[in-house]
């Protein structure tokens, strides 16, 4: 049976780069017409081609990705480039199958990338290791669309075997190769950009990068023929640092949130960096280039871009200034109106692996003796950065630290705390460090959620704190805790993540507002960051400078050794 509708309002053409009004027919899902009849008019709302997510780990959100979906079309979103190594990192190929299942059940553009590093590094136990016999088999599936961020950057460089043969494979199939080289410059970044596969000086093959801090790195990736990812998550941001590269490089910019809570993808999407690029200054079209238009051409994408023939994959938007979304067409069918989404919650199944017992108070003691071999020496301590990725490594003198019975303590004082990771795949030591800046004056929050091998992470101001989060976390098979002691006694909450310890397989929108009442008890506890939570699940990824805690201990990022 053949669908057939018309719209009239005013058309934004991306490629003619004019606005005028007009009227579009959709039939069986596709753009049968589009039509100009008259100048813009601004009373009418505007029809533009929908947003796109150009970098996003779906399991950030702590949603499968049919709960995400329903969210994200709210806010104009029609399809995302979903890299899903947080999974394949737990649950190996069978994880990624999942989400790729998952996302099939819903009218939604999930476009996902083969993960390149599974595990991240070999300074941490994952859960799985995809190879890249593995990898190329992911490859050659039609919904797999590219090589997910090639984070092992100095295997790039040295020209390690088993990585130039992920890359290789991708290259045989046409499939672009994603990035991440934070902080990478000059020859280096031309030497990671090209790869020891290069034919020809200026050769691109590693195409894209979300993980410059500055403008001046993204310029210099830029030369080299890279397109730069402008990032806007939850807990990484630079946006602020790198939108002015739109005014001049609108062909090499795209955007994405990389990783989004629930309670963030809540209140906006793409379309949130549309309004603030647009508010300062920005050619509409350019920010339309970078938001609609370049992750299709970039990554060979079946998402329409308005024009007659395409599939009808577009948004009806108030204005071209603040974007708020009153409708959302994927092929042709309306899948969300007004705020509301029109996808259908459906609680999926799980896959999981989780091998933890739960810990006793005594395996979260800081003996003297583990720290202290000098009463003149100094602790190294990791400092976190409110909304970005890297961490500083601070060298702490022993006589800023409590010592009693032989147990350092946390300094609530000079906001020394605990932080802990524990192995949950198999019985192993709990391994420590202390962190500055997280702000807590009580209790402990912890997460299962730790880029990259999602071992399980907490930061505390006392022992039992760490055993009560950590083991709330450890019954639920996965989840996100917060516990604190008050008038003797012990208030508890948790977040139950149980597919693969990184996502809920409920309703979305009770998802966001659970993990927005923790998200305010862990404020309520003393943690000023932005998100704490986000934060915390970055302080496990080895691959970002400078100092992090994997579950085998202390790791420093620039040298890439344990200390």
């Amino acid at each position: 049976m053949s669908s057939k509708f018309q719209l009239s309002g005013n058309l934004v053409n991306v490629f003619t780069k004019e606005i005028y009004f007009g009227t579009l027919e959709i039939q069986d899902g596709k753009i049968f017409s589009h039509k100009k009849s008259g100048p813009e008019n601004s009373s009418f709302p505007y029809y533009l081609p929908g947003f796109i997510d150009s970098h996003v780990h779906i399991e950030s959100s702590m949603l499968v990705p049919s709960e995400f979906a329903r969210l994200a079309v709210v806010h104009g979103t029609v399809a995302t480039i979903s890299d899903p190594h947080e999974i394949a990192n737990v649950c190996g190929i069978e994880g990624v199958e999942y989400m790729i299942e998952n996302g099939k059940t819903v009218p939604f553009k999930f476009n996902f990338g083969a993960p390149s590093c599974v595990p991240a590094t070999v300074f941490e136990t994952a859960g799985d290791t995809l190879d890249a016999e593995a990898v190329k088999q992911l490859l050659q599936r039609p919904e797999i669309k590219y090589l997910s961020e090639m984070m092992n950057f100095p295997g790039v460089l040295h020209g390690d075997e088993e990585v130039l043969k992920k890359i290789e494979a991708a290259r045989a199939l046409g499939k672009p190769i994603d990035g991440h080289a934070p902080g990478l410059r000059g020859e280096a970044a031309k030497k990671y950009i090209e790869t020891p596969l290069a034919k020809e000086e200026g050769d691109v093959i590693i195409s894209t990068d979300h993980e410059c801090f500055t403008k001046e790195e993204a310029l210099d990736k830029i030369g080299y023929g890279m397109k730069i990812i402008i990032r806007e998550g939850s807990a990484a941001k630079n946006f602020e640092a790198l939108i002015d590269l739109l005014h001049d490089y609108p062909d090499q910019i795209l955007f994405c949130s990389d990783d989004k809570h629930p309670d963030s993808l809540i209140l906006g999407h793409i379309n949130q960096l549309c309004a603030r690029a647009v508010e300062k200054g920005i050619n509409i079209f350019n920010v339309l280039q970078a938001a609609c238009v370049n992750p299709v051409t970039h990554y060979k994408l079946g998402v329409g871009l308005l024009r007659e023939g395409d599939d009808a994959d577009f948004v009806c938007v108030n204005n071209l200034r603040e974007f708020k979304v009153s409708e959302t067409y994927i092929r042709g069918q309306l899948v969300a109106k007004e705020g509301a989404s029109f996808i259908q919650s459906a609680k999926p199944g799980i896959v999981n692996r989780f091998q933890c017992e739960e810990q006793d108070a005594e395996a979260f003691l800081f003996k003297k003796e583990e720290w202290i071999k000098a009463e003149d020496s100094y602790v190294p301590v990791v400092e976190v950065l409110d909304g970005q990725l890297i961490t500083n490594r601070l060298s702490v003198p022993t006589s800023s630290f409590i010592i009693e019975d032989g147990i350092m303590q946390a300094n609530t004082e000079k906001d020394l705390l605990y932080m802990v990771v524990v192995n949950r795949y198999n019985p192993a030591p709990v391994a420590k460090c202390f962190v500055h800046r997280f702000g807590l004056q009580k209790g402990a929050i912890a997460s299962s959620v730790a880029h990259d091998s999602h071992n399980i992470i907490a930061v505390g101001t006392s022992a039992d704190a760490l055993q009560r989060a950590v083991n709330l976390v450890i019954r639920e098979k996965g989840g996100v805790s917060a516990v604190y002691e008050e008038d003797g006694q012990w208030r508890e909450s948790v977040v139950a993540l149980p597919v693969a310890g990184l996502m809920s397989n409920e309703d979305g929108y009770k998802v966001a507002q659970a993990y927005s009442n923790i998200d305010a008890m862990s404020r309520e506890m003393g943690s000023s960051l932005q998100a704490p939570y986000m934060s915390l699940s970055f302080m496990a990824l080895l691959v970002i400078p400078h100092l992090k805690l994997s579950d085998k201990g202390l790791f420093d990022g620039d040298r890439f050794e344990f200390v």
